[in-house]
């Protein structure tokens, strides 16, 4: 994971209330050259991670990721450890949503229109989402130790609050940059403006849940 520190900058802001963190992400082109078109920064999140240690604990029920109209909504997804999200499938056609992401891979097969099928996530990290009849469809589910997240308004600006005092680490994350990061010290009075560079393509290159191209016949003629 890179730092944060050769793409941020600093601005002094007027002191707020201590345990917040303010910041503004700005998505840039490949290079840094110019905003990046095309890109949704409503789609990053960003967290703290306390030196201390705080975890997050997941909720009695499920979060859920539904498949509508051969895509995952909502797209981007974040949960604490120990958390199960269910996908329901709102489409008239077949879905089989799978991951391969290490400790948190996962295939529900294939299931037709209904509440679904779930999966429980106890290992931190990013999980990818594709559905194996459809390569288009691509989601992501953050699965994180620390309570303390937040996501970026249509201007870039994010708020953390009731963050505990003392130190820690702020990731910044998006599904088409690199995930980057930098220590911090809580309360702070300097705004964090950060320029994140997209590098990824929304639909990245992937194979199906075994390992091999995508084809008409192994996507079951669904369309």
């Amino acid at each position: 994971m890179r730092r944060l520190v050769p793409i941020l900058m600093f601005l002094l802001a007027v002191p707020g209330a201590a345990e917040e963190l303010r910041g503004r992400i700005q998505l840039v082109g490949k290079g840094g050259k110019g905003a990046a078109r095309g890109s949704d920064v409503r789609q990053a999140f960003v967290w703290f991670e306390p030196a201390s240690g705080t975890p997050a604990r997941p909720p009695a029920t499920p979060f859920v990721m539904t498949t509508r109209d051969k895509q995952f909504v909502p797209r981007t997804l974040t949960i604490p450890v120990g958390s199960r999200v269910r996908f329901p499938n709102e489409d008239v056609i077949l879905h089989n949503v799978f991951s391969v992401s290490g400790g948190n891979s996962f295939d529900l097969g294939l299931y037709r229109r209904g509440a679904g099928k779930e999966r429980k996530f106890d290992q931190p990290g990013l999980v990818r989402v594709f559905c194996n009849v459809h390569h288009s469809m691509v989601a992501y589910i953050l699965v994180l130790e620390s309570p303390y997240v937040a996501t970026p308004d249509a201007e870039g600006r994010f708020v953390l609050t009731g963050l505990p005092k003392g130190p820690g680490r702020l990731t910044v994350w998006h599904e088409q940059a690199e995930p980057t990061s930098m220590d911090v010290q809580v309360p702070r009075t300097e705004l964090i403006s950060a320029r994140v560079e997209i590098v990824r393509p929304r639909i990245p290159p992937h194979l199906n849940k075994t390992g091999k191209s995508y084809s008409t016949r192994d996507n079951y003629n669904q369309r």
